[in-house]
């Protein structure tokens, strides 16, 4: 989902509606996103994910990525997402992805931060932070789903996304970074909302590994 930055311009015009703070939202994400990184064993690095261009590894890598880059977005400097992540495999990278979330919810808590524009791609604040939530969440998910771990994400994060979602998607699936919608069963009735959201950004909801 970060790849929006590599297109300018294309979702400034995107109105994003606030309800929550968004350093409280990811704080919340972070808490059920941080015990799923650490739950992955070295053992399933390579195992296939529901996002089908990345392994667990190189999502991960990606996501890592995107928790710190996203930091100095909120600070209204540039970030460089052209070059590829490489975390896994060094130091403590569990730990290290704990404590760079950690660093993501201050970065979006300090004054200013959700308002006005944010990086050289000139998106509005309230908007690139919802990206960043929606990565820490269905990524969260993504991961949780590869590795055989139970991961249920905060309804009040659920409830930011899903209107926030729907309006990036005709966007997102023209720039690459959501897959057509998957259809849901019986038109959707009696499914979750957060299944809707994963269904927006292309995923199948009942993914399961190989």
């Amino acid at each position: 989902m970060s790849r929006f930055f590599n297109t300018p311009g294309r979702a400034a015009a995107t109105v994003v509606r606030m309800t929550n703070a968004i350093s409280e939202l990811l704080r919340t994400a972070s808490e059920r996103s941080v015990p799923v990184v650490r739950g992955i064993a070295d053992d399933r690095l390579g195992d296939a994910t529901p996002c089908a261009e990345y392994d667990v590894r190189q999502l991960v890598d990606h996501l890592y990525q995107v928790v710190v880059n996203f930091q100095a977005l909120a600070a209204k400097k540039d970030a460089d997402f052209s070059q590829e992540a490489a975390y896994v495999g060094h130091g403590d990278w569990r730990a290290g992805f704990a404590e760079e979330a950690g660093a993501l919810v201050d970065a979006w808590a300090a004054p200013g931060a959700d308002q006005g524009v944010t990086g050289q791609m000139n998106m509005p604040a309230p908007l690139v932070g919802r990206m960043v939530l929606g990565d820490l969440t269905v990524h969260a998910w993504d991961l949780a789903r590869a590795t055989g771990q139970e991961y249920a994400p905060d309804e009040s994060v659920v409830g930011e996304l899903l209107p926030a979602f729907g309006e990036l998607a005709p966007t997102a699936r023209a720039m690459g970074v959501f897959r057509e919608e998957h259809p849901l069963p019986d038109g959707g009735e009696g499914v979750s909302d957060f299944d809707r959201l994963l269904a927006l950004t292309g995923r199948d909801p009942q993914w399961r590994r190989p």
